[in-house]
């Protein structure tokens, strides 16, 4: 069985190890892992909701065209 305590010790002093190293800036392939992320939220968002929006759109178009000045 797996000591709560033990793992928590063994947490915090990872962190402490993390924290204390000097580290001045990303690198290009944190940058690129963000990049990428970002890109497959879009991809993902654009996939779900491109229908509903170009329906949106289309009625939009559609009552603006048909609107008199």
């Amino acid at each position: 069985m797996i000591n709560p305590i033990a793992t928590i010790a063994t947490l915090i002093a990872f962190a402490q190890t993390r924290m204390q190293r000097e580290e001045k800036g990303a690198t290009a392939v944190e940058y690129g892992l963000m990049v990428g992320l970002i890109a497959a939220v879009i991809i993902a968002t654009v996939v779900t909701l491109g229908g509903q929006l170009n329906g949106l759109f289309q009625q939009i178009t559609t009552q603006l065209g048909t609107a008199t000045p």
